[in-house]
């Protein structure tokens, strides 16, 4: 499954992941610092979801409330939701 989501309150402007069977497959990121953006990618590729939420979830940046790790979060968490809303209509 392939979700996009638009960021809030960081320099990064939206992300997009692919997942699947609980493992991200591909992570995109627009916009945001270079180098930690690309770092952030590389290690979340390959690991299960639930692991890198609980990992990047809450992470602020400087004296913001959230960060370019916090919001990736939310997209994979809506993007699981998502997942689940689809095979529940799929099964109904």
């Amino acid at each position: 499954m392939e979700y996009t989501r638009r960021h809030k309150g960081t320099c990064s402007r939206s992300s997009t992941v692919v997942i699947e069977d609980g493992i991200i497959k591909d992570l995109k990121v627009v916009g945001g610092c270079d180098g930690n953006i690309k770092g952030i990618m590389q290690l979340a590729v390959g690991l299960p979801v639930d692991l890198v939420i609980e990992r990047f979830r809450g992470t602020p940046c400087m004296l913001k409330s959230t960060s370019c790790p916090d919001q990736i979060a939310i997209t994979l968490q809506e993007a699981l939701a998502e997942e689940a809303k689809e095979k529940d209509l799929a099964n109904a």
